[in-house]
């Protein structure tokens, strides 16, 4: 078994693991993520989102009758806050899970010591593809989940006035690397569920932007819509919407 009893994931919820595993698959198949021979480079942030995202391609890889390559990158910016101890963190669960991993420093703050939310994101999505290259990957897996592809839904509807979102699997650069996300049809609560179970990191640094992000204020008008209407599965209906447009 991947699962090993240790300090970092002492508890094994069999069943937990299954319902993700389940659904992981579910988007595999439907939307092609995994191909025969894909050499896969898995963007780790350190989060709950992209360690699930790890575990489970490393399971997958073990187990799958389609071949494929491992490999990790955690991207560390001049930006973020005082708590943050990734690097040691990820060291360890990378070499824990026999993952062969790259860890790159890159610079965003001005001479003011200022950034933003755009060019954070740009030097962050720069240096993943040239690594893709470097290691000669042809896919980049992100641990988005179905709660963030919800989410984005009302982001771009609110804020770019367009109906889109992020996609399961994305063609980029003519085809030279797509970005996948095996997390697409998980829900958020799950991926909670499953990194409390097994006790992930909680020292991990936040963007000291995160805590006013739109995307949170997208996430609290969901939230609010599924408490105020229990029995409707808000989320789920906004992420069906995308395949069921009327015109």
């Amino acid at each position: 078994m991947l699962w090993v009893q240790d300090e970092f994931y002492p508890v094994i919820t069999k069943k937990t693991m299954l319902k993700i595993l389940s659904q992981i698959e579910e988007g595999i198949r439907a939307y092609h993520i995994l191909e025969e021979g894909d050499r896969i480079l898995a963007a780790i942030s350190g989060g709950k989102d992209s360690l699930t995202m790890l575990h489970f391609l490393k399971q997958i890889q073990a187990s799958s009758k389609v071949h494929f390559d491992l490999s990790a990158v955690h991207i560390k910016t001049d930006f973020h806050c005082g708590s943050c101890v990734h690097r040691e963190m990820l060291k360890d669960v990378f070499e824990r899970l026999d993952v062969p991993y790259v860890i790159k420093d890159i610079k965003v703050l001005d001479e003011q010591k200022q950034t933003n939310c755009f060019w954070c994101s740009w030097c962050r999505r720069k240096c993943l593809f040239e690594t893709a290259r470097e290691l000669g990957c042809n896919k980049i897996a992100f641990g988005h989940h179905k709660d963030d592809i919800v989410e984005t839904v009302l982001l771009n509807l609110f804020f770019k006035g367009e109906i889109s979102t992020m996609t399961p699997n994305q063609e980029m650069f003519k085809g030279e690397i797509r970005l996948i996300r095996p997390l697409c049809l998980v829900d958020e609560a799950l991926i909670k569920q499953f990194a409390q179970e097994n006790n992930f990191p909680h020292q991990m640094c936040r963007c000291p932007y995160g805590a006013v992000s739109q995307r949170k204020t997208m996430k609290s008008i969901i939230d609010d819509f599924s408490n105020n209407f229990p029995t409707i599965d808000v989320r789920n209906n906004i992420f069906k919407s995308l395949s069921n447009i009327k015109m």
